[in-house]
């Protein structure tokens, strides 16, 4: 994944901080557009592979109806309380839906690793529980954005 940042390179994370940010977080914000156009903004937990974002959402949700019609997606995950804590990234692009609607578990050698991330990531278990409620969507961003506010602390203050 080639990092697309342009503005705020001093403070934005590199490739390996962006991999282990991603790869430690949980949850994200997803945001869909409604058919009508209006903004949708949801909170689900994810899966990171190294490449792509895997979101293991309800089949009957509304972000569900909105992807089907217009796949485009930007997904924030961010941490930290303080101004010199956050930190953070966005991706955008179009997710794909991958394996069976809903997920009941069917063979799907596609979905073996980042099913077997989530459910150590999320449930500390080494197989995927499955309850024909839920199913895959996966981002391979085209464009990324980061930033981290803890390196502000290394840069020098320029003089008044």
């Amino acid at each position: 994944m080639a990092v697309t940042q342009r503005r705020g390179r001093r403070i934005m994370m590199t490739p390996d901080e962006l991999d282990a940010f991603l790869t430690a977080e949980r949850t994200c914000r997803v945001a869909t557009v409604s058919p009508d156009g209006a903004p949708h903004i949801s909170t689900l937990w994810f899966a990171w592979d190294g490449t792509s974002l895997w979101l293991y959402s309800v089949t009957r949700s509304k972000r569900w109806a909105d992807l089907r019609k217009d796949p485009r997606v930007a997904v924030v995950v961010d941490a930290g309380e303080e101004y010199g804590e956050l930190r953070g990234v966005e991706l955008s692009g179009t997710v794909e839906f991958v394996g069976e609607v809903p997920r009941m578990g069917d063979p799907c050698p596609e979905l073996d690793a980042p099913e077997r991330l989530f459910a150590r990531k999320v449930f500390g278990i080494d197989a995927m529980p499955h309850d024909g409620r839920h199913a895959w969507l996966r981002l391979t961003p085209d464009a990324v954005a980061s930033w981290d506010f803890r390196k502000l602390a290394d840069l020098p203050v320029p003089p008044a």
